[in-house]
């Protein structure tokens, strides 16, 4: 019987009209060879079910399993523990990935932590140069014809501002790099994180969140999502930045209670907001979020930080040659292993 390796909802395979192309895994293929059944998504009016009976139905039986965005839920675990050896995730996040649920049931986890650590640092530097510099407001006005070079407001000096990162870990520490030509100073707050390293960046630990937000005049959030960071950037942690101090969070939607940055926006304590991370995934979907999308010192883009072809090819090679080892030798993952 082949071995049947399920991808939940593998965005490279959609295609426009809404079905997937089975032959967008040639990659897949190439790795995992002829042998192997690869099963790409269920999809219904052209989106990918990720919950309910039918997606249950759906991963029962998989070998592995390969989640993008679906969830693994106590449900999914039971569905797929009789054949399921591991559970990979197509990206750097691993707070839907649940560890937990996976060690209980003895299956392997793993994510990809590094595969796009460029793409994100890059992006990161990008949503804050266009808030510093109200690029997104002067290309707008000036497009409906409208020319008005004070437009948006006077931008401040960069190089006379302390920028602080939030999360230092590997795309932290790549966006600290890349930021340190344009910010005077660099400090950075993670608890995991000794000052030695800190300092090996060329940038200054924190002390503590707080301590962080009094002394940055733009804030980046680099930090994974739990149940210790979820909303970190509430109304609280807002009253203790700078003001004027601009947010960017390229990292996970929970962790910023966007109600609270909608209400400083509207005080004007705060001089700009800009994401790639929402909760729900389209901000359009939420009543708070959609207010936010009509601020002119605010900018977003849909969840594609991580995007280049150069990454999503490297994270599905990696990706289906650790499961195909995992497969093949019953050993554990060799990398981004959580399970």
């Amino acid at each position: 019987m082949a071995t049947r390796v399920v991808y939940t909802d593998p965005v490279w395979a959609l295609q426009p009209e809404g079905g997937v192309d089975p032959s967008a895994a040639h990659l897949e293929r190439s790795v995992f060879g002829a042998d192997t059944e690869i099963v790409l998504g269920c999809v219904e009016d052209g989106t990918f079910v990720t919950r309910g009976e039918r997606f249950l139905s759906f991963v029962e039986g998989a070998d592995a399993l390969v989640i993008y965005r679906a969830r693994i839920e106590p449900d999914v675990v039971t569905a797929i523990a009789p054949t399921c050896r591991v559970v990979a995730r197509q990206g750097v996040g691993f707070d839907n990935l649940a560890p937990d649920l996976l060690r209980a049931a003895g299956i392997y986890g793993f994510n990809v932590p590094d595969y796009c650590v460029d793409e994100v640092s890059t992006h990161t530097l990008a949503l804050l140069l266009a808030l510093e510099r109200g690029v997104c407001h002067q290309n707008d006005h000036l497009k409906n014809g409208r020319w008005d070079p004070l437009g948006g407001g006077r931008p401040r000096r960069v190089s006379a501002r302390t920028l602080g990162i939030v999360g230092f870990g590997r795309i932290g520490r790549a966006t600290a790099r890349k930021a340190q030509p344009f910010y005077r100073s660099v400090v950075v707050h993670d608890p995991f994180v000794a000052s030695d390293l800190v300092e090996g960046y060329g940038a200054e630990r924190c002390g503590g969140l707080d301590e962080l937000l009094g002394r940055s005049d733009a804030v980046v959030l680099h930090a994974p999502l739990d149940e210790s960071t979820r909303h970190m950037i509430d109304a609280a942690a807002l009253a203790s930045a700078r003001p004027g101090a601009l947010v960017v969070n390229t990292a996970r939607g929970d962790l910023v209670d966007t109600a609270a940055v909608l209400d400083a926006l509207r005080a004007g304590t705060i001089g700009g907001f800009a994401s790639d991370v929402f909760s729900p995934e389209d901000p359009n979907q939420d009543d708070v979020n959609r207010q936010l999308l009509g601020f002119d010192n605010v900018i977003v883009t849909s969840h594609r930080a991580f995007l280049s072809e150069e990454s999503e090819r490297s994270q599905r090679t990696r990706v289906a040659e650790e499961v195909a080892s995992v497969l093949g030798t019953g050993h554990p993952p060799r990398f981004g292993r959580l399970a």
